[in-house]
């Protein structure tokens, strides 16, 4: 058993926390003079490391799930979840949304996509929830920072909400609530084509250099923000805001992130400087859920596809479950880290 904990160990701290990487970049400061334990010194090693580290996980959990997207086109996705009927088609969705784009704005056009194939209106919602919400990226990313028990758990809240939200919104008969033009556009039940190894090895090759290319300003952006953070804000600043002392930090995250654009890859370094600050575990979570499924550009797309009736109850949903989340985080912060 002391040997699975040491190889686990092994690979949650120097494969996915890439700790070898710190070591290695801070030698390489002090040796070119600059000491990490000053402000600025720290400032560029935590750049400097979490760019690094980031851009790393980011380009080989891109290709890896792009490899297994290559054998789930969208219309073969449909006609799996055309199988299921009730919460399990939810929870189906919600799954399928693990292995999809990264963020919500690149999640809505798969969304109409599944409602003009005529699935039903709450089974893609819980797609639209866990797409940019529980990704594998944030998996795998997750347990890099924060360890393995949070980030299977965040996960797991992640599917529920998802799969809860779109159980509500099936059983209110929302359907009237989305766009004409979505219900009547239909789609071309084509098979997939049966691609070699090689091609599906150069698809996720090409989707793997288009997303960077989209997602790697907003890193630079995320992790710049939380080096300031880190190094710079004031400790007693985010304990006041976001402390265990604040009831209403949850509350207060969820809304500061929502006007916020980025995806899974851009926020959590933020997360992690906040985390390092002092603010509570639930209240970070909180912040990073809301940025990557509620941000006002992926809103204002959705609006083009819903109504505004069902528009608000899906940032109702997602708001209320946000804040439930990062209240019961919050509540087990003492047992998980």
């Amino acid at each position: 058993m002391q040997t699975l904990k040491g190889i686990w160990d092994f690979i949650q701290y120097q494969i996915l926390g890439m700790r070898w990487l710190d070591e290695l970049i801070g030698s390489a400061l002090s040796g070119m003079g600059l000491e990490t334990s000053t402000r600025l010194g720290g400032s560029i090693e935590f750049f400097a490391y979490d760019v690094i580290k980031i851009t790393i996980l980011l380009c080989f959990l891109i290709f890896f799930i792009s490899y297994i997207q290559s054998y789930f086109p969208p219309e073969r996705s449909k006609k799996i979840l055309g199988r299921f009927h009730g919460i399990w088609a939810n929870s189906v969705a919600a799954l399928l949304g693990t292995v999809t784009p990264f963020c919500s704005c690149s999640s809505i056009p798969l969304f109409i996509g599944f409602t003009s194939a005529g699935l039903p209106v709450g089974v893609t919602f819980s797609f639209l929830i866990s797409s940019p919400m529980v990704d594998l990226g944030s998996l795998l990313l997750l347990m890099s920072i924060f360890g393995t028990k949070v980030a299977v758990i965040y996960v797991i809240v992640g599917l529920i909400i998802a799969v809860i939200g779109g159980t509500i919104i099936e059983g209110l008969h929302m359907e009237r609530h989305v766009e004409s033009f979505v219900m009547t556009a239909g789609s071309v039940d084509l098979e997939s084509p049966n691609l070699t190894i090689k091609e599906r090895l150069a698809y996720a090759k090409d989707q793997m250099l288009s997303t960077f290319k989209k997602v790697f300003p907003y890193i630079l952006i995320g992790v710049g923000i939380g080096a300031v953070i880190h190094n710079w804000i004031p400790e007693e600043w985010v304990v006041a805001a976001l402390g265990s002392k604040n009831p209403f930090g949850v509350v207060l995250a969820t809304l500061v992130g929502v006007p916020m654009y980025a995806d899974i890859f851009g926020v959590i370094p933020i997360a992690q400087a906040l985390l390092s600050k002092g603010a509570n575990l639930g209240t970070v979570l909180s912040f990073m859920m809301a940025v990557t499924t509620l941000s006002i550009p992926s809103m204002i797309m959705l609006r083009k596809a819903v109504k505004p009736k069902l528009l608000t109850l899906f940032i109702v949903i997602c708001t209320i479950g946000i804040i439930v989340v990062g209240y019961f985080f919050n509540a087990i912060q003492g047992f998980i880290i």
